[in-house]
């Protein structure tokens, strides 16, 4: 059964960009050969990189993260978390899988739909909202109004 999993692992901070190159090959090639996809995802650019460990790992203080999606089975995650177990210079990993997370957010997200388009339906208005309808946000605090008395210094 193909599942989504979040792979993190830390790296030392004091990594060259060929090792952090390498083992992101050596992630690819695991993953490839165990019959999985390596996905890129958009949180990778924001997540990756250097960051301030928040507990000190072997006299590190900084560690470099990296992120990566992958989809795959059980054995494709278990081969790689023995292997990653073993790498020279990776400081922590992590697999958590992220599929059933999102499986819940869309059926809850569906329910609260479907809520809505039923309350629509039931005071005569079309199920879903048009354009136009409803309150209008405007999210810039900068529009000069100031109902509240100046405070004086």
């Amino acid at each position: 059964m193909t599942r989504t999993y979040e792979l993190v692992y830390v790296i030392r901070p004091d990594a060259a960009e060929q090792q952090i190159a390498d083992l992101h090959a050596q992630v690819e090639q695991i993953v490839g050969r165990m019959g999985g996809t390596l996905e890129k995802s958009e949180a990778q650019a924001a997540f990756g990189g250097r960051r301030k460990l928040a507990y000190e790992i072997g006299h590190h203080k900084e560690g470099i993260y990296v992120l990566e999606v992958i989809k795959g089975g059980g054995d494709l995650v278990r081969e790689l978390d023995r292997r990653l177990k073993v790498t020279e210079g990776l400081l922590r990993h992590l697999i958590v899988r992220v599929d059933e997370h999102q499986i819940k957010a869309e059926r809850a997200r569906n329910k609260r739909q479907a809520e809505s388009r039923r309350r629509r339906v039931a005071r005569g208005l079309p199920p879903e909202r048009q354009p136009g309808e409803g309150p209008q946000h405007d999210d810039s605090d900068d529009s000069g109004d100031f109902d509240g008395a100046e405070a004086e210094i």
